[in-house]
């Protein structure tokens, strides 16, 4: 019996994550295993009504379940950066949610803007620190207001931070077993300090994992080759800032928003899963927007929580549905409502056959 809190937030967040529990509930039906669900109302409304983002009991709470399955968080009657902060941020820090891991998948049927790349091309993931660099908040404004304003963010990368996460990235590398490459993304020539730091530490754990190969690459370069050459990527490596920043333009070559999902992990502890696309406001209540990237969301739960065959079975119905359904990935384009995607994707789940 799995216990997940669902945090279905705002926006487009409630119709996607409805999908995404849809076919929940087609996958377990169809492999038999058990699981309750909690929701919460964090999110815009909440704070409007409250002016609180997350009670003090919030993340005690969490804690205790197998998984969080978050909608998406923003909302337009609310101070951008309060919500982020107050929720998705605090819950990454304070359930120690180190790693976010993002698939960059392009499926079988999907259009992508690269020209004369497939599937076979468009297939890595990048682990990127999720607690740390400039996200920790460390810094402060001097004589804010003012013409001779001073604005100073600065980037934390402990020892322990650094490591823990790139040994993860080696890990997850020789698990996937696939080109079992893994590739460092940074700024060695200009970020000196923090990035001398993740070169030593990457190949001084990477000495660990001689089945490994390593390369290291400037994030512009990570940009230019992800454009030019996205087949050379099996897994990448990378700071907080730069993973925020190449896995949006992963998201483009896999097909969009509408097909991307993340995960932040805690090996040892509660992960939450989420559509990277956002709250989209102006698409909320329409039944638009294409629900994948949260039913992708919950092929990851699936995956981390240890429900391989069922992830397995999910991810074959999700391809079967974009390659043949869903000739437009993008909002308002697809040929079916949101909710029409989403029966779509269980009835796939329930046409296959198990062993």
């Amino acid at each position: 019996m799995y216990r997940i809190a669902v945090i279905p937030g705002d926006g487009i967040g409630p119709e996607v994550i409805a999908e995404g529990l849809k076919v929940l509930e087609a996958v377990s039906d169809k492999v038999g295993f058990k699981y309750e669900t909690v929701t919460y109302d964090f999110g815009g409304e909440r704070y409007k009504r409250t002016g609180e983002t997350l009670p003090d009991s919030a993340t005690a709470e969490l804690s205790e379940f197998d998984a969080i399955y978050l909608g998406a968080v923003g909302h337009p009657d609310v101070e951008p950066g309060i919500l982020e902060k107050g929720i998705l941020l605090r819950l990454r820090f304070e359930l120690d949610q180190y790693i976010n891991l993002r698939p960059v998948k392009l499926y079988p049927g999907v259009t992508t803007p690269l020209r004369d790349k497939g599937p076979d091309d468009i297939d890595f993931v990048v682990v990127r620190e999720n607690t740390e660099g400039l996200y920790a908040g460390t810094g402060g404004f001097l004589r804010k207001g003012r013409s001779d304003e001073v604005a100073i963010q600065t980037s934390v990368n402990t020892r322990k931070g650094v490591e823990r996460c790139i040994r993860y990235a080696f890990e997850y590398c020789r698990k996937r077993n696939k080109q079992k490459k893994l590739t460092l993304c940074g700024k060695t020539n200009v970020l000196t300090y923090a990035f001398d730091l993740w070169e030593r530490v990457f190949h001084e754990v990477g000495a660990e994992y001689p089945d490994i190969e390593r390369e290291y690459a400037h994030v512009d370069a990570i940009c230019m080759w992800m454009v030019k050459n996205p087949e050379r990527f099996d897994v990448v490596v990378t700071d907080n800032m730069f993973g925020d920043i190449i896995t949006d333009l992963g998201a483009i070559i896999q097909g969009g928003m509408g097909i991307a999902a993340g995960g932040n992990i805690n090996p040892d502890g509660v992960s939450m899963f989420e559509p990277i696309g956002g709250s989209a406001p102006k698409y909320a209540g329409k039944g638009v927007i294409n629900p994948m990237a949260a039913i992708s969301a919950c092929q990851m739960m699936l995956d981390v929580l240890g429900e391989t065959q069922a992830a397995e079975i999910l991810e074959a119905a999700i391809i079967k549905v974009v390659s043949t359904k869903l000739k437009d990935m993008a909002a308002g384009r697809m040929g079916y409502s949101t909710s029409e995607v989403g029966d779509l994707v269980a009835e796939a789940v329930s046409g296959q056959d198990i062993c």
